[in-house]
């Protein structure tokens, strides 16, 4: 077990430190502000704060985990052998940076909290986040950070005997629009069809009608493949539904279609199914609770994990608001523009709420790649190229990869022509697929 010594013991401090030594490095930790305490140890121990104790692991600290509330805070990112970091903190440290307090200022989105230019749909993009600002967007900074600091710690306690974790990917797959042409009600058929006629895009009119007559297979219904993929692998995708109203923004298919409402329960049996948020949904408590109930509903199981739409995510509204309706994994924090990493991590982590200074329940499971990021790719190679560039940066430290596909990714139409082959790509990089 790592004993920290700290004169503070603060929410902050336990929610990185744990996160840091527990989930990313496998270490137990413990804290104390007593010294004899501290100096009976007679394991991993290290201090933290302004200076050290004698001659004992020590790393400096640079305030911001004893503070409270936001502040106007000056980082100035320095460039550390393969990565980069901010909040040096001088020469009588262990390590040359506060990696606790920079691994804290991501984690808990503090950036997103002070004030900055949101998109046409109201979210943080990348170009505010210090991560592009400062070229670290592309790396897992949190989690190089925490193999340096176990490298340093090896280097003190040689004969420790420290854990290792191994690399795993998590799969989501996101369901804004389950069918393309079926199960749409006989208004909305007609309108779409008018709509295609006037606009001379005869194609679709004969497609829909060849889906609708059953001559051809809808475009958006890849559920069996999906079915069959899962089948070949043990780790569980998570597939989210958007069940919300129909709006200017959300589209899908009604629950008072039984078979969309049955397409859900089969999925269920084989996948975790959680609710994709209605854009709605995620200014309005009530409209999120009442899309929650009925997919509760649906699969007679209650729904604990979501996903926003367009990963528009308000911090810190929409993460509590998941948790008043006892919602405990998110899947929407990442950039579906970019591939990287929004919160400087690719291992899950606890939702920490800056304005009342506590650890929540709700786990994030960031995201690092979308697919629609590879559409600006034109070639197939150069689309694997940046999956496996991406994948390799999580390899690296033997992180959780979590991509975002859609179910009409796996569409004959040509323009995802090889996201079926890239999909199985990513899940080839698992160690569980069946043989």
């Amino acid at each position: 077990m790592l004993l920290i010594y700290t004169s503070k013991i603060t929410p902050r401090l336990k929610y990185v430190f744990k996160q840091i030594c527990i989930r990313i490095l496998k270490i137990p930790v413990s804290f104390t502000n007593v010294i004899e305490e501290f100096i009976a140890h007679d394991s991993l121990k290290m201090s933290y704060g302004a200076q050290p104790l004698g001659s004992e692991f020590f790393v400096k600290s640079n305030g911001l985990l004893l503070e409270q509330g936001l502040s106007d805070i000056e980082l100035n990112v320095q460039t550390w052998e393969d990565t980069k970091c901010f909040f040096s903190s001088g020469e009588k440290s262990h390590l040359p940076f506060d990696i606790f307090s920079a691994s804290f200022y991501l984690l808990s989105r503090y950036e997103e909290y002070l004030p900055h230019v949101k998109d046409s749909y109201g979210r943080f993009t990348k170009e505010e986040s210090l991560g592009f600002k400062s070229g670290f967007l592309d790396q897992p900074v949190i989690d190089i950070w925490a193999y340096k600091f176990k490298a340093a710690l090896q280097a003190q306690y040689p004969n420790y005997q420290f854990e290792s974790r191994a690399y795993s990917m998590q799969p989501v797959i996101d369901v804004p629009v389950a069918y393309y042409y079926k199960n749409k009600g006989f208004l909305r058929t007609l309108g779409e069809s008018l709509t295609d006629l006037f606009s001379l895009r005869f194609k679709f009119l004969y497609d829909r009608f060849s889906v609708l007559f059953g001559f051809k297979k809808d475009p958006y219904d890849n559920f069996k493949w999906i079915i069959n993929r899962q089948k070949s692998i043990q780790t569980k995708f998570n597939v989210f539904f958007l069940i919300g109203e129909f709006t200017t923004y959300d589209k899908n298919n009604s629950l008072n279609k039984k078979q969309f409402v049955s397409l859900i329960k089969s999925i269920a049996d084989y996948c975790y199914v959680g609710i994709k948020a209605s854009y709605m949904a995620l200014d309005s408590l009530d409209i999120l609770k009442s899309e929650k109930t009925q997919m509760d509903a649906v699969t007679n199981t209650v729904t604990s994990s979501a996903r926003s739409s367009f990963s528009k995510i308000n911090i810190p509204t929409t993460y509590r608001n998941y948790i008043d309706l006892e919602i405990h994994s998110d899947f929407s924090m990442g950039y579906p523009d970019t591939i990287g990493f929004r919160a400087g991590t690719c291992t899950p982590f606890l939702f920490y709420d800056l304005d009342y200074e506590i650890q929540t329940p709700l786990m994030i499971h960031p995201y690092q790649l979308m697919d629609f990021v590879l559409l600006k790719h034109a070639s197939f190679l150069d689309k694997k190229e940046t999956v496996l560039k991406a994948i390799s940066e999580v390899q690296k430290v033997n992180g959780t990869f979590t991509f975002v596909f859609h179910n009409y990714a796996f569409s004959p139409n040509a323009r995802w022509a090889d996201f079926k082959s890239l999909f199985n790509l990513i899940l080839e990089t698992s160690n569980d697929i069946s043989s």
